[in-house]
């Protein structure tokens, strides 16, 4: 019992000193954005990836926005809904209000609810719903007054728009859009967001749009119209590869520049270039970072440098505790690269596309894997990039996946940390 007793009081104290820090950094000017999947709630336990709104509580000292997700699109009405009303709702277990409730202990935290993202995609893993949108001024009428409603009643201070438009593998194109709805898609999204911003101005409510990669941007976003709509404009500038896109070869997830005979603009440098030669102000683009790895399979026709881009066989053979197969949380990739029970990792650090660590596959082609990640030293590289640019900062991508233990150092949260102490220097 007393063991308990102290224990607890020492997690008051931290959260106590947490609280203090918290009303300091948020005045530094830079934007730290830390996204949130409250599904990390419900897994069984720490062991299996489980994080609640109380144990990111350590981290939103070095946030100043915390983005909950994720909410979802009816199907019928077109209304903005929660994905998990059971969980979110305050008839379930309350986590809007919870996430909302937040503010009062860390004063000057804005907390926006996030909409679409991969979390919101059809039965057929398509976006069509969110296209199927903005083709009507009433479904834009009835997703608009019900997201002011939603975020009203729960005191969200905005929304962040993670919509979803389709994202072609790297062989597949657009062109069947193209042919039946020209560029309907586009000025129906400048449309909505017009209209979002007229409903949230009188209530003060913020509005946040966040790209996820690989859209046509020249066909579904008129960028010089949306630059001056929006709070911040938050480019998801990771999974430039993955394992879904391009099984059969390993390379870069989340390079800050252009990797010599790339696809031109799969780099964060391309995307903020892209966003601010349009008259974005600078001072509104948000550079997204993740906190988890990709991995895949090598085989032997991978070869042994393990340079990429690097012929690969799929999947990481690594059990991951994701529902995602070859998505490892940051916990989860630090315990791969110190595991030498199959052997040891090879790590590459490269300040211009990141980090690396690779395993030959044994005599049997067993055991081989490529990992491409983030870290503290390259969200720090990102954070760098993001102050010599001038930019808005930074958007943490997901909380739940950071260290929030402190397995992989002493520190908590240290992707987070490390974004959060190079940007206030």
């Amino acid at each position: 019992m007393m063991v308990g007793l102290k224990i607890g009081s020492l997690v008051l104290v931290l959260l106590a000193l947490a609280y203090t820090v918290h009303a300091k950094s948020v005045v530094n000017g830079a934007k730290v954005l830390c996204f949130y999947d409250g599904e990390a709630a419900l897994k069984d336990d720490s062991l299996t990836g489980k994080v609640t709104l109380v144990d990111i509580e350590l981290a939103l000292p070095y946030c100043t926005h915390l983005v909950y997700g994720y909410a979802g699109i009816d199907s019928t009405t077109y209304r903005l809904k929660p994905l998990n009303e059971a969980l979110d709702l305050d008839t379930g277990r309350g986590q809007y209000r919870a996430a909302t409730a937040l503010k009062s202990r860390f004063p000057g935290l804005k907390v926006y609810l996030s909409v679409g993202d991969y979390y919101d995609l059809t039965e057929k893993d398509t976006s069509e719903k969110y296209l199927a949108l903005l083709e009507s001024d009433d479904s834009i009428a009835a997703f608009v007054s019900s997201a002011r409603t939603l975020l009203k009643e729960y005191g969200f201070d905005g929304l962040d728009l993670a919509w979803q438009f389709p994202q072609p593998a790297p062989m597949e194109t657009t062109d069947h859009i193209l042919e039946s709805k020209g560029y309907a898609y586009r000025d129906g999204f400048t449309k909505l967001i017009r209209e979002l911003g007229g409903a949230f101005g009188t209530d003060g409510l913020g509005l946040g749009y966040t790209i996820p990669p690989h859209v046509n941007e020249s066909f579904f976003l008129d960028i010089e119209q949306l630059k001056d709509l929006l709070v911040y404009v938050n480019i998801n500038a990771f999974d430039q590869n993955n394992q879904r896109r391009n099984p059969e070869e390993a390379d870069y997830t989340a390079p800050i520049y252009e990797a010599p005979g790339r696809t031109p603009g799969n780099n964060i440098d391309a995307k903020v270039k892209l966003w601010s030669s349009a008259g974005t102000p600078l001072d509104n683009i948000i550079v997204g970072i993740p906190t988890f790895g990709r991995g895949w399979k090598l085989i032997k026709e991978s070869g042994t440098t393990g340079v990429p881009p690097v012929r690969a066989d799929g999947l990481s053979p690594i059990k991951s505790l994701s529902s995602y197969a070859g998505y490892y949380s940051f916990t989860e990739v630090c315990a791969i690269l110190t595991d030498t029970k199959q052997g040891s990792m090879h790590k590459v650090h490269d300040p211009r596309f990141g980090p690396y660590a690779f395993r030959v596959p044994d005599e049997n082609e067993a055991n081989g894997i490529w990992l491409s990640y983030e870290d503290t030293e390259s969200a720090g590289n990102k954070a760098r990039y993001v102050k010599a640019a001038g930019l808005g900062g930074i958007a943490v991508n997901d909380l739940a996946d950071d260290d929030y233990m402190g397995r992989c150092s002493l520190e908590t949260f240290a992707i987070t940390l490390a974004v959060s102490k190079t940007l206030s220097k």
